[in-house]
């Protein structure tokens, strides 16, 4: 195996995820709280089950498409870090830099501070909990005892994770396993009930138009988002050659299949205007068929789905700036490894800091929109490296060869091009905020850059070379 670029001869992070532990990564951070709530946002843009299922099928495939171009890529270069990785040698540091400080500053923690938000909301709707005030009177904001309970969610994930990553592993297939079980008891629940729903045609059909069509589309495409976070503990796998394609591949197929699976339950048990005008579609199916316990178990559902989304988040990632740190062009307690427990703990517990900051000041909505567009750009620069590489180094080593290329490579491309363009023309205002803060890393990069070539040629003047 190829030595990593950022290796100094210092440890490196030990390899003890296996393919079950990487499976449930893909699965566990893919499959949040979305196919709960997406589907009646995507029946209120095209009023027609069979639009929303194609949307689901496209999305899945493009998905599945992106999915397998990081399989590639992750089995040449199975190292921390990931997309870093990739984007720096196949555009240069400069951009790889810039991920990097988009990555760690703007868009995941100001997603994981919504999705620890999101699990307070959750937990507000249980009777026993509704009287401790924890969500303000919009139902959304935490007030102080709500944001110190998402907190307390986020700092005893990010100990479990600190304290090993076979332990943040373990918590990730737990979690896991339990929210495919939880999805598929409402999904036979649903297919069994003696509450069919009235066929999509007899409702009345909604305007087609662009628009219409790329909301549904956008929805669906955030609902897959995740997928990527597996490159990020590439250095962590055993035999990644095989087990990054592998988990890729089956965690994703498996997402498709219980997307479809809970869209055909919820138009099993409600009508296409039912869908389309209630809020939360997975708690009206479970009320529908169990009544008030119904909502009960799907809340409980949703909780355990949302924090094996946040363990998902956690244990990955800390690897970004971990990996830039072993470039020099960051702090370099980043890239330092736990002596006893094997694990990058100073990240991690920055990045718990930062998104504690972030839950406090409610700032989390604002950076997470900001972040959505910078995510999707540098997507698009990842998948379009495996172009740029295989044109750069068309001897380095394959294990893994993506199936389908070019097509499939370009047919991401295409769809993310017009993703980042629909953001352009309906959300420019965020579009251009989100690009001024990606382009805010350019002189912090000039400085660590300039910081780490001085650091090299002192060494380089001890040792007398």
């Amino acid at each position: 195996m190829p030595e990593p670029a950022f290796g100094t001869g210092r440890p490196e992070l030990a390899r003890e995820l296996t393919l079950s532990h990487a499976t449930a990564i893909v699965i566990g951070t893919v499959i949040g709280s979305g196919i709960f709530l997406v589907p009646a946002e995507m029946m209120q843009a095209v009023g027609s089950s069979g639009l929303v299922y194609l949307a689901w099928i496209v999305g899945g495939l493009l998905s599945l498409a992106g999915a397998i171009t990081y399989a590639e890529l992750g089995a040449m270069k199975p190292f921390a870090g990931g997309e870093y990785v990739y984007v720096r040698d196949g555009w240069g540091g400069l951009a790889g830099f810039l991920y990097a400080w988009t990555y760690f500053i703007v868009a995941k923690p100001g997603s994981m501070a919504t999705i620890a938000t999101g699990f307070v909301r959750i937990l507000s709707n249980l009777g026993p909990l509704q009287a401790l005030g924890i969500t303000q009177a919009d139902g959304w904001h935490p007030t102080h005892a709500g944001q110190a309970l998402a907190i307390a969610a986020v700092a005893l994930i990010t100990f479990i994770n600190y304290i090993g990553v076979r332990e943040g592993a373990w918590t990730q297939r737990i979690f896991t396993l339990l929210k495919i079980a939880g999805l598929l008891f409402i999904i036979a629940l649903a297919l069994l009930s003696a509450h069919p729903g009235a066929p999509a045609a007899e409702a009345p059909a909604a305007e087609f138009s662009y628009r219409r069509i790329g909301v549904a589309m956008t929805a669906c495409l955030m609902a897959y988002n995740g997928w990527s976070h597996l490159s990020f503990v590439a250095g962590e796998l055993t035999s990644p050659q095989r087990n990054v394609p592998r988990s890729l591949g089956l965690g994703m197929g498996l997402v498709i299949a219980l997307y479809l699976g809970a869209n055909i339950a919820y138009l099993h048990v409600m009508t296409v205007p039912e869908i389309g005008a209630t809020e939360r579609v997975g708690a009206a199916v479970a009320q529908r068929i169990l009544g008030s316990a119904g909502g009960a178990l799907l809340s409980a559902i949703v909780l355990i789905s949302i924090v094996g989304a946040i363990n998902g988040c956690i244990l990955t990632g800390a690897r970004i700036p971990f990996a830039q740190a072993r470039d020099g062009l960051f702090f370099s307690r980043f890239g330092g490894i736990h002596p006893r427990f094997q694990t990058p703990a100073f990240a991690i517990l920055v990045q718990a800091l930062w998104v504690s900051v972030l839950i406090v000041t409610g700032s989390y909505e604002t950076l997470a929109a900001y972040g959505i567009l910078a995510a999707w750009l540098f997507y698009t620069l990842t998948v379009a490296a495996v172009w740029v590489l295989r044109r750069k180094k068309p001897h380095a080593p394959r294990p893994y060869r993506m199936w389908g290329y070019p097509f499939t490579l370009w047919a991401f491309l295409i769809v993310s091009a017009w993703f980042l363009a629909d953001a352009f023309v309906n959300q420019f205002r965020v579009s251009l905020i989100s690009l001024i803060l990606t382009a805010a890393g350019i002189p912090l990069y000039v400085f660590w850059n300039r910081r780490s070539a001085a650091r090299s040629r002192s060494l380089a003047s001890v040792r007398g070379e």
